[in-house]
């Protein structure tokens, strides 16, 4: 079966984890993976397997547009802002793995069916990917929650240049998702970078405040949308049920990375990746559905 070819900008740890879970996929290969540094490790290991690479950014895509039908951005908010219109007039299907806020939010559990119409798709934030999910589930049961607040806790060897470069972006578009994907204006985002040794995993803890909370429906919503992520992102897992005690429903969710190219701890940046590989497979067949027809 012929693959549909993806391009990946940003050759960094994302990029290249990107690449290693693209190459093992059953629908798409990597056509090409471009950066700016040529001392890139990621360039290396692409070299090493066989991959076309180049240090023209985006620009090695505009000078073979053949080379994919979809582009993964994995380099930053403000790169993300000159590299779009770009992509976008050479119509490929993007998506933006940046807390850029351009083109339409996407959490796969929630809406992923919704997005695959736009040429733009952002993937939020990894604590977005994480907790949306559970901040839907409870919405779902109590629309008229007050507050939701979220704190991502990972190592701070997983939070390469990219993520710190990203913070405030990081915080800003958390809390802009949470208002979008539930219409609550009152949410707060925090990150906590820990430099405990040996790393943590990373923690995402949901608090909202509820009056009075239906704790066995929000725990029957909550499982029931753990299930469906661990079908793209296998450790994905519950680390503190619902629970209500001072005013607040809590619930902690904990990602264990797959290991492909970053440590197991790193489940910050495996959660988008993965994310961002289950929307490119199920892109690429409705774009094998409708070359067949």
């Amino acid at each position: 079966m012929k693959k549909i070819k993806v391009g990946i900008i940003g050759t960094g740890n994302i990029g290249t984890d990107l690449l290693i879970k693209i190459q093992r996929s059953n629908i798409l290969e990597c056509g090409m993976f471009a950066g700016v540094s040529v001392g890139s490790e990621g360039i290396k290991r692409a070299n090493l397997m066989g991959v076309r690479t180049s240090t023209d950014s985006v620009r090695a895509i505009q000078n073979d547009p053949s080379c994919c039908d979809i582009v993964f951005d994995a380099t930053s908010a403000k790169i993300h802002l000159i590299n779009a219109p770009i992509l976008k007039e050479l119509k490929k299907f993007t998506i933006d793995l940046t807390p850029s806020q351009i083109g339409k939010m996407c959490v796969p559990a929630i809406n992923l069916a919704d997005c695959l119409g736009h040429d733009n798709v952002n993937l939020i934030t990894c604590g977005g990917q994480a907790s949306i999910p559970i901040i839907s589930s409870i919405f779902k049961v109590h629309p008229e929650t007050e507050y939701f607040e979220i704190v991502a806790s990972m190592s701070s060897r997983s939070a390469g240049p990219g993520t710190r470069a990203n913070i405030d972006e990081f915080t800003q578009t958390t809390r802009d998702a949470i208002a979008i994907f539930t219409g609550v204006k009152k949410a707060k985002a925090i990150i906590v970078l820990n430099p405990a040794e040996p790393p943590v995993l990373m923690h995402n803890t949901i608090y909202a405040r509820i009056a009075k909370p239906n704790i066995e429906a929000i725990r029957s919503e909550v499982m029931s949308m753990v299930k469906r992520i661990q079908e793209y992102v296998p450790g994905y897992r519950l680390k503190i049920e619902p629970v209500f005690e001072n005013e607040r429903v809590t619930v902690m969710v904990e990602v264990v990375g797959r290991g492909d190219y970053l440590p197991k701890y790193s489940g910050n940046l495996d959660i988008i990746t993965c994310a961002a590989v289950n929307l490119a497979e199920e892109y690429a067949k409705r774009k094998m559905l409708c070359n067949e027809v």
